[in-house]
């Protein structure tokens, strides 16, 4: 039996379908029912009502919590290979606890647990937020280094230490694979995480900012970590980046599947400096919600180029351009509008 923690997310969800077409058996934890309710949706864009509603039925469910051990010894019952999706993805300054706790903790639970019950292989899904380059190098590869010195968002940090917890686990007889995805793009999830790209497009984004980064379509990740899982690799991680682009094109690609205007106005820094400011000041005075960290701002004008070889070399992996990706997300948008 697989176990999928996560499986109501973004990447989650994506692979619970992936699995389930191989005719795998996977369980699945959730903790609300409204987003369980969701993965029947992801299942629809790519199947048959029928045979979506099927493999949706398929999935063993189980209410539980990666910080609440009694409940994940409760989920791991019987299983041997488990991926761990779930994660807290934010960049609010006022979650850094939170962060840490479902990042650190609730991986280093995971990792403990899969060590109780003599799991077989742990797949983790990190981000590339927790790798930085390499003295010498010109993209962040497998080879990176992580400095503990450079000012790395909150999100970030909390996704390297949920990395040093599964590094742990190896040394005790843990099997396990480290994924890091760079930025997610998929369908199902319009308010929250990249999906909100689509919805900012279609209500009428006006600006768009140069940075550069890595993408990727989240069926790439859902069949990257099939594939990893299923061979003899152990004890290795994976960038999983289909192309650096920048976020400039990434909208504008948005923008033409969705037949929009295209975001024409460049974000200047001092822009976004006037607005952190403002923020900043804000929260002091009135307590008020602040989205974005001094050291978030700092970061939407850095270019951040990632190296993908590693898995194309050691396994064929060919990753779908994004420009497909980008299209079939907002065929998938328009769709859930209509409906």
């Amino acid at each position: 039996m697989i176990l999928v923690t996560g499986g109501t997310g973004l990447v989650g969800s994506h692979l619970l379908l992936e699995l389930l077409k191989s005719g795998k058996k996977a369980r699945a934890i959730y903790r609300d029912e409204s987003k369980r309710l969701k993965v029947k949706n992801v299942f629809s864009y790519y199947l048959p009502k029928k045979e979506a509603e099927f493999l949706f039925d398929s999935v063993e469910w189980i209410k539980a919590d990666i910080l609440d051990i009694p409940s994940l010894t409760n989920a791991f019952q019987n299983i041997k290979y488990v991926y761990h999706c779930a994660a807290l993805v934010s960049f609010n300054a006022k979650k850094a606890k939170e962060l840490r706790v479902t990042n650190i903790e609730g991986t280093a639970n995971i990792v403990n647990t899969c060590i109780q019950f003599n799991v077989e292989k742990l797949c983790h899904v990190s981000s590339i937020a927790a790798m930085d380059l390499a003295l010498g190098e010109g993209e962040v590869s497998e080879n990176f280094t992580w400095y503990p010195e450079k000012d790395h968002s909150d999100y970030a940090i909390s996704k390297y230490g949920g990395e040093m917890e599964v590094w742990r686990g190896t040394q005790e007889g843990l099997p396990s694979v480290v994924l890091n995805p760079g930025v997610i793009l998929g369908p199902g999830f319009w308010d929250s995480g990249s999906g909100k790209i689509f919805k900012k497009v279609d209500t009428g984004l006006k600006y768009h900012f140069p940075k550069v980064t890595g993408f990727v379509g989240v069926q790439d990740v859902a069949k990257a970590a099939i594939l990893l899982m299923g061979s003899e690799i152990k004890n290795e991680q994976f960038i999983l980046v289909s192309e650096n682009l920048s976020f400039k094109k990434v909208l504008s690609l948005a923008a033409q599947s969705l037949q929009k205007k295209e975001p024409y106005k460049p974000l200047k820094p001092w822009m976004v400096f006037i607005g952190w400011l403002y923020e900043s000041i804000t929260n002091l005075l009135w307590s008020a919600k602040k989205q974005l960290s001094r050291n978030d701002y700092k970061s939407l004008f850095e270019n951040s180029y990632y190296n993908n070889d590693k898995i194309k070399e050691r396994t064929g992996f060919v990753f779908t351009p994004m420009k497909e990706v980008i299209k079939e997300t907002g065929r998938n948008y328009l769709k859930d509008l209509t409906n």
